[in-house]
């Protein structure tokens, strides 16, 4: 008990730390803290910090998470739709838009969803089945500061595209679940699936519309127990694969960016599957699975 209120204390300014400055790697995030610590012990007068605007992590990021490979301009490869100024920071809606032509030769083998000013910038990489030709995926996403936001698509050709939005929305990765641990817990794992008709030349072409729900609390480690007063510890769903029988859909391995009950909503080409199949993962080693039959009358 005599050290709880002190580690309460540190553990507060570490999550002030994360929630408050830019994305940086973790030996910088720690060495920052540490001088964050001992100015607040020493009494010393720092001067104002820069506001997380001020800073562009990307260079960064492009080095952390894509080992500094080359960017290319993504405005005809991909899109990425977010509302420039959120209603509720902790469920921003985001869609990721392929826009290949007809014709060409390449494919989107991945797309990773990077908020530059969260504390783990990586939110998603999303991994396209090779025959499947996913061309829109949506979901939710936890924004804690305004910031820029990229879509970075890895093409066939192996190369990189990027195009970026900016967003206005902070305290998303911070703010309280919306649902009671009990709750939570009772609802943990819980899958559902949804398939949408689609009209016109999609439907023509096999083209299909399709929703994975997840219940789970996907706490970011940013929260704050509002009884104990303890910061409650990460648990996220970090792994998603779906599958029309065997053949591979769309595959997610998700960050504590990704909102409470992860809810992804994707476009694929049917390959005539009977059953569709999903498989999540969480941090904490829980395994959830089930399939359902697809409905032909979608198709």
């Amino acid at each position: 008990m005599g050290i709880a209120r002190p580690m309460r204390y540190i553990h507060g300014v570490t999550a002030r730390c994360r929630k408050g400055l830019p994305a940086m790697s973790g030996r910088r995030f720690h060495l920052l803290c540490v001088a964050s610590l001992l100015g607040v012990v020493l009494g010393a007068r720092a001067a104002p910090a820069a506001t997380p605007e001020a800073y562009d992590p990307w260079p960064g990021l492009v080095q952390d998470i894509f080992n500094n490979r080359p960017m290319n301009d993504g405005a005809e490869v991909i899109a990425i739709e977010m509302p420039y100024r959120a209603e509720d920071a902790a469920i921003v809606p985001v869609t990721l838009r392929t826009k290949l032509p007809l014709g060409d030769s390449r494919r989107v083998r991945t797309i990773t969803l990077v908020i530059d000013q969260n504390p783990a910038p990586m939110a998603a990489k999303f991994e396209l089945g090779p025959d499947a030709n996913v061309t829109e995926i949506s979901t939710r996403v936890r924004v804690n500061n305004y910031t820029d936001v990229h879509a970075v698509a890895e093409l066939s050709d192996g190369k990189l595209y990027v195009t970026k939005t900016y967003v206005k929305a902070s305290g998303g990765c911070s703010a309280p679940a919306t649902k009671n641990a009990d709750e939570a817990r009772s609802r943990l794992g819980q899958m559902r699936y949804r398939q949408f008709a689609r009209a016109g030349q999609g439907a023509a072409s096999g083209a299909r519309e399709a929703q994975i729900m997840i219940g789970h609390p996907s706490h970011s480690g940013l929260q704050m127990d509002q009884v104990t007063q303890l910061y409650i510890p990460p648990f996220f769903v970090n792994q998603l694969r779906l599958w029309q029988d065997d053949s591979l859909v769309l595959a997610m391995e998700g960050g504590i960016s990704i909102s409470e009950d992860p809810n992804i909503r994707f476009t694929y080409v049917s390959n005539g599957a009977k059953r569709f199949r999903a498989e999540a993962r969480d941090t904490e080693g829980h395994l959830f699975q089930k399939d359902w039959q697809v409905d032909a009358s979608g198709m």
